[in-house]
């Protein structure tokens, strides 16, 4: 009988122990399978994206789509793009504001990732500021701030010249090669440092007092230019280039020649450098598909969350855009934190991220 039953054990156990063995393998293989696909897809859809990135033309009719967004936004009806004259056009602008206005983007990116970030937590603005200064933020928090650094350097690009954005180093984030994204990581511990040594009198205070100190930087013109300048000598420090005054006495009245089609189409593109910063973040961070974000943004059932962060993103971009049409215009009443926007203004930033994902999702497809 002992013998029987060690016989039936071994004929009924054995074949389910490998049933039960090949089952669990086959569902390994099947979700491994399905990560690498999805992985796949995202691949292949932020090289399309990136490669319409680099196209000037498509940049052209992107700007177009979101000028027109805005004047709808706006209940008013969109005039010509561009007229005959102004398809040819050029205009001086000033050299010095054109310096500043490169290089202190990275402040922009800085104000609108720790206003996220404080946004997300219980810490001030200085807390955050201490961390990246002394380097103790995570690296999700490492990831989105340098994405912000990312697109507000791409929103410069065209207005410095169209000729820029076609460059390789005019990709999508998650395709820059390590030292490109060292940059961005440089450039904000470099306006975090700035910053924080400007904010000693209120770095005991409460959020928004801290807030209130950062809007009244942001629209002084004599600290945009002492932020650009440590910004540019803190890059040429890290690239070991020569170290040069920032502004020479000719700089401070020299102008140079713009294309006026070029600044145009620079004013109205930054809400795709926006999106494509975002979707970049999500594919990344939630393994997310580009075109499904999309249609996320486009039907509305985007979570909160990640609708602000975009919208913060948007504000990051048209912030960068502002210094190279006038540094007077920083100075201005909605040139301030996202946190002292009014519905009206953050409503702008969602029509500009809207009508950049609608035409998008079209031309990825």
């Amino acid at each position: 009988m002992a013998l029987q039953k060690l016989f039936n054990d071994l004929f009924m156990r054995t074949p389910i122990k490998y049933f039960l063995l090949f089952f669990l393998g086959a569902i390994c293989a099947f979700s491994t399978k399905k990560k690498e696909n999805m992985q796949n897809s995202i691949q292949n859809e932020l090289s399309k994206i990136g490669s319409l990135l680099r196209n000037a033309k498509y940049n052209e009719e992107m700007a177009k789509t979101l000028d027109a967004a805005y004047y709808k936004g706006t209940g008013k009806e969109a005039p010509a793009f561009l007229t005959p004259e102004e398809d040819t056009a050029a205009k001086q602008k000033s050299l010095k504001e054109e310096k500043i206005a490169t290089n202190v983007a990275g402040f922009y990116a800085l104000e609108c990732g720790i206003g996220w970030l404080c946004s997300q937590s219980d810490q001030t603005p200085v807390e955050w500021l201490n961390k990246i200064k002394e380097s103790t933020v995570d690296s999700a928090t490492v990831s989105i701030l340098n994405r912000f650094a990312n697109a507000t350097w791409k929103a410069g690009q065209p207005f410095r010249s169209m000729e820029r954005i076609t460059r390789p180093t005019f990709t999508v984030f998650n395709f820059l090669p390590q030292d490109e994204v060292k940059k961005d990581e440089e450039q904000i511990a470099t306006a975090a440092a700035k910053l924080l040594s400007a904010m000693n009198e209120v770095k005991d205070s409460g959020t928004d007092a801290q807030m209130k100190k950062i809007r009244t930087l942001m629209q002084n013109k004599d600290f945009a230019l002492q932020m650009a300048d440590s910004m540019n000598t803190g890059y040429n420090t890290r690239q070991n280039l020569p170290a040069a005054k920032f502004l020479s006495a000719e700089d401070d009245t020299a102008t140079i020649t713009k294309s006026v089609k070029e600044e145009k189409i620079a004013i109205n593109v930054a809400g795709f450098y926006a999106l494509e910063c975002g979707l970049n973040y999500f594919a990344t961070a939630k393994n997310e598909l580009p075109s499904q974000v999309l249609q996320s943004i486009i039907n509305d059932s985007i979570s909160i969350d990640d609708k602000m962060l975009l919208q913060r993103f948007a504000n990051a971009t048209w912030k960068a855009g502002q210094p190279f049409r006038g540094l007077d215009r920083i100075t201005r009443n909605n040139f301030v934190p996202f946190y002292f926007l009014t519905d009206e203004e953050i409503e702008k930033d969602w029509v500009q991220i809207k009508a950049a994902a609608e035409k998008l999702l079209k031309d990825i497809k």
